[in-house]
């Protein structure tokens, strides 16, 4: 489906954002796990959050959903009742991921898989060190669909994460969960997004740049209450474009400010950008609070190849921040971007040389130079939700607007999108 996007001459308002969504995927599986009642307040309502909402229910969890409370009845430790048919993610890499650390540890067999897309990813990334622990997985290539077996004994490790993914992290935790030894995992240099950690009350010791992370069955999880603070990652779309629209200014309320996940706004204030930050609750598992945007003139400077991981799922909309500022937008050491929902390197690159800018892709990133040519009216969302949000923001930059195909596929992630940006919008 295409949609147009006129320019938009001016932003001025304030969203409230709907809950986080790696947040909003583990409040549901951990109330899952928990033997006993949960309410979470704020859960995303998204196609990859109903994806996991969807097979937590063919595994036996009763989940009811009152105005913006859900409630979970959660089935305690192997409690899950073996499915009828087979697992659906559908677009979801956090929800095959995460259960599967799961499914690994039940005492029946199960099988999972995805669409199209999804059954392109890698997952022999999680397969590989849940059977270092004992689990029994069987897949073809390493992709989907996964098969999971009873094992006779399951075991805790050490681990260090050969690449930086919460993902892989966040299923051998929830495997760990289920034994009673300790298993350690360990993440050096950078250390990714720590949802996981956090809402398992997990302890956690950093000695300089290396992060050890323990779990066992002592902190299988109990029946608790969350809230979900606004998606960070679906406020940078928002933030971008206020920067780069003349005299706005925006105000977006009680947003994740976890430190794993605002280094994008560490980024966009040494370009230049005006963003204000106001932490109203750091005693939660997961601090939140205010951000404020006013209009800047942006200037790019070198990224760090280090900082990539932690801006992975931000790169699409900076690269439209860094296309328009300043200088030369510059990004490497993101050859993950390859393996996302589309490649996202292509994505980005194939839109923005077809609008006239320069464009130089490598493996693992590229770079943009020149200016738009207002003359071209077509992007391609590339069935990928971050790729059309991204080309969404430009189109709305452009003198002419442009527009968008695919646009439908933001429905996996942030199925409000288009009527926040209206709400903003002044002509």
């Amino acid at each position: 489906m295409k949609k147009s996007f006129p320019h938009i001459s001016r932003i001025e308002g304030e969203l409230t954002l709907p809950g986080d969504k790696s947040i909003s995927h583990r409040a549901l599986i951990f109330s899952a796990l928990a033997k006993g009642n949960s309410e979470i307040k704020n859960l995303l309502n998204s196609e990859d959050i109903n994806s996991t909402m969807g097979c937590l229910q063919k595994l036996g969890v009763r989940i009811e959903m009152k105005d913006n409370l859900v409630l979970v009845e959660g089935v305690g430790r192997k409690g899950f009742k073996k499915p009828e048919n087979v697992l659906n993610c559908g677009n979801s890499g956090t929800t095959v991921r995460l259960l599967s650390g799961v499914l690994a540890v039940q005492n029946f067999t199960s099988v999972i898989t995805g669409d199209d897309s999804l059954s392109q990813r890698p997952m022999q990334r999680i397969i590989d060190p849940l059977q270092k622990m004992g689990c029994i997985i069987k897949s073809k290539d390493g992709k989907l669909p996964l098969q999971f077996y009873p094992a006779d004994k399951i075991e805790a490790i050490d681990y260090n994460l050969p690449l930086p993914s919460a993902q892989i992290k966040g299923a051998v935790l929830l495997t760990a969960i289920h034994i009673d030894d300790i298993t350690i995992v360990i993440e050096n240099n950078l250390h990714t997004r720590d949802h996981t950690e956090r809402m398992l009350n997990l302890p956690v010791e950093e000695l300089g740049d290396t992060k050890i992370i323990r779990a066992s069955s002592e902190f299988y999880p109990e029946p608790d209450e969350y809230y979900i603070p606004g998606d960070i990652s679906t406020a940078a779309f928002f933030i971008v474009l206020t920067l780069l629209s003349k005299n706005s200014q925006l105000s977006i309320k009680n947003v994740s400010l976890n430190k794993t996940r605002t280094v994008f706004l560490d980024l966009l204030i040494k370009m230049g950008a005006e963003i204000k930050i106001k932490i109203i609750d750091d005693s939660n598992s997961e601090p939140y609070g205010d951000i404020f945007v006013k209009s800047s003139d942006l200037k790019n400077i070198e990224i760090d190849p280090i900082i990539v991981p932690a801006i992975i799922d931000e790169i699409p909309i900076l690269a439209i921040a860094g296309a328009l500022a300043e200088g030369e937008f510059l990004i490497s050491g993101a050859e993950e971007l390859r393996i996302k929902e589309s490649d996202r390197i292509n994505s980005i690159c194939s839109n923005l040389r077809a609008a006239g800018f320069s464009i130089a892709e490598f493996d693992d990133g590229f770079s943009i130079d020149g200016n738009i040519n207002n003359d071209f009216n077509l992007f391609e969302g590339y069935g990928d939700h971050r790729i059309a949000m991204a080309l969404s923001i430009l189109s709305c930059l452009m003198e002419k607007g442009s527009e968008v195909n695919g646009i439908e596929s933001i429905n996996i992630s942030s199925p409000y999108f288009l009527d926040q940006l209206e709400s903003i919008k002044v002509q």
